[in-house]
């Protein structure tokens, strides 16, 4: 017993000593941030304190996130605030969009979780009473947000002037596919069967048929994209456990054959790997 006891200490030692002790932090002077909710909406809009460009960039975050996620100093969004600060460059006012920690911008269609799109697309002239008028509006999203900002650009193309999608969940096949087809996805593309049977239940939550899908599908819409369509910034991973990089290096070539201005950064990393520099450049160029 006393050598089960002495055994069982220093294993807890070890582990406290060998537990990280901290965490990396951006050094940066965070944005002026103002908070607003209006039903199922909530939104921050963020300023840097030395000013700002007029453009406006809508900022759909990732899953589990939420509105607060700007100013986070351990996230990558700091690291692209930093970026502009050492530039010395005017950035553009944020505002962080919110419908809760898991959503998916669709326009209404049979199933209750639908609608989302509509709604923000409404609600914009009332979010720019309070983030003022825009030269230019920009979306960017990472992830769950990546996804939406593809749906929310592509679809109403004539309201916005680039697109910053990291590491979407865009897909080469569908929710609607046999299993025998998806199966093969996971295989071909690396992703972890438990992320990939969540990504698929969420998208059934959110669209009831193969015909409501097409109209989500970032590999559909742009189909019908031309040189008119908003500059894309897209950016994934090669070893994203959720299987995307397959599907955003395809869309980044169909929109280059239709084409649209694109930026497209294949890193290497794993789920939301970000190269924040190319990226800060993008949103103010």
């Amino acid at each position: 017993m006393i050598v089960i006891l002495l055994l069982a200490g220093i294993y807890y030692a070890w582990t406290r000593l060998t537990a990280p002790q901290g965490v990396q932090k951006v050094a940066y002077t965070p944005a002026q941030k103002k908070c607003h909710s209006k039903g199922q909406l909530k939104y921050c809009v963020y300023r840097a304190k030395a000013g700002t460009n007029g453009d406006v960039v809508y900022h759909l975050h990732g899953r589990n996130l939420d509105e607060q996620i700007w100013n986070d100093d351990s996230y990558w969004t700091s690291m692209v605030q930093a970026n502009w600060q050492r530039a010395k460059v005017l950035p553009p006012t944020v505002v962080v969009v919110s419908y809760g920690s898991t959503w998916l911008l669709v326009p209404k269609g049979k199933q209750p979780d639908s609608g989302l799109l509509d709604d923000f697309v409404t609600r914009l002239p009332d979010i720019e009473k309070k983030a003022g008028v825009p030269k230019r509006r920009l979306l960017l999203g990472e992830s769950m947000g990546g996804l939406n900002v593809l749906i929310a650009g592509l679809t109403h193309p004539e309201k916005f002037a680039k697109i910053a999608s990291l590491c979407p969940g865009v897909y080469a096949i569908s929710p609607f596919d046999p299993f025998s087809k998806m199966k093969s996805a996971l295989q071909r593309t690396g992703a972890d069967p438990k992320i990939g049977f969540g990504i698929w239940w969420m998208a059934k939550i959110h669209v009831a048929t193969e015909a409501e899908w097409k109209r989500i599908s970032p590999l559909q819409l742009i189909k019908r994209a031309d040189a008119q369509y908003p500059a894309l910034y897209l950016s994934n991973g090669l070893y994203d456990s959720y299987g995307n990089f397959e599907g955003a290096q395809m869309l980044a070539e169909r929109a280059q054959e239709r084409g649209v201005s694109v930026e497209w950064h294949p890193l290497y990393g794993g789920h939301c790997a970000i190269d924040t520099s190319s990226l800060a450049r993008f949103l103010i160029s």
